[in-house]
């Protein structure tokens, strides 16, 4: 019985009436009083924040908000990939060879989150980051790695909660919400930059549309929390160099090709 409840309330937040109510409040100065409260809440930084509280007047202003400047270093090193946003490391590993990986106790095929066997084979023995956006981080990502696109297709069409309650409750939110994948060519092989989208309908903003990409650019923002996958073509000489559960700020390296 709890576990129907459970699942009946996650699928419902993710229902088209029920996102588009929450989008259009967020949106609304009817969320402005709520702003303090929300920072409060979930202890934001606001020494961070580009403006003052004042200058935000709803709360899909202050989700999307940008940063002051020189708050965030970029590791340049050319063999580094760099977090894309501030975050928590959901998840990390390697793919398996028949494009399958676990994610919370999930199993998740490539296929399903690319929506294609052809593009999920390029990723087969590759590796694999969930970062995970709570509604406290900074929303807006940022390119983790110089290289050229090679494709950007949307995904999906509801936003279940990303969160521990939507991995374990969902219907494989990875692979069913709405999402924006973009494929990137580099240096040590191709790059996949899944940005899942979570509560809002299509709650993914893209602010770059160039085709040649610069580690640190801005990609674009989500309007609440959500998750920012990874996917790396195999390569031996790759190796991680951070841990699952660890906090991360845009532009710290998680990976190196050695």
């Amino acid at each position: 019985m709890r576990q129907s409840l459970l699942k009946y309330f996650v699928e419902l937040t993710g229902h088209p009436l029920a996102s588009s109510t929450l989008k259009a409040f967020s949106q609304s100065r009817l969320s402005q009083p709520l702003i303090r409260p929300f920072i409060k809440a979930f202890g934001i930084n606001t020494d961070e924040m580009e403006y003052p509280i004042s200058h935000y007047k709803n709360l899909h202003a202050l989700f999307t908000r940008r940063l002051a400047e020189n708050t965030r270093a970029i590791d340049q090193s050319p063999s580094t990939i760099v977090s894309p946003v501030d975050g928590v490391i959901n998840d990390m590993g390697t793919i398996e060879s028949d494009q399958t990986f676990y994610i919370k106790s999930q199993l998740y095929h490539l296929n399903d989150i690319l929506g294609d066997k052809k593009r999920a084979k390029t990723y087969e023995n590759g590796y694999f980051f969930i970062l995970y956006l709570s509604p406290k981080h900074y929303h807006r990502m940022h390119y983790p790695i110089d290289g050229a696109l090679l494709s950007r297709y949307a995904l999906g069409e509801k936003s279940f909660p990303v969160n521990n309650l939507g991995m374990r409750w969902g219907n494989k939110p990875f692979s069913m919400n709405y999402r924006i994948i973009s494929e990137v060519d580099t240096t040590y092989g191709q790059v996949a930059i899944v940005k899942v989208g979570a509560l809002n309908i299509n709650s993914i903003g893209l602010t770059n549309t160039d085709t040649t990409l610069k580690k640190g650019d801005e990609i674009g923002y989500f309007s609440f929390g959500s998750t920012v996958i990874l996917l790396l073509e195999d390569n031996p000489a790759f190796k991680p160099c951070v841990k699952e559960g660890l906090d991360l700020q845009i532009g710290q390296p998680i990976g190196v090709w050695t």
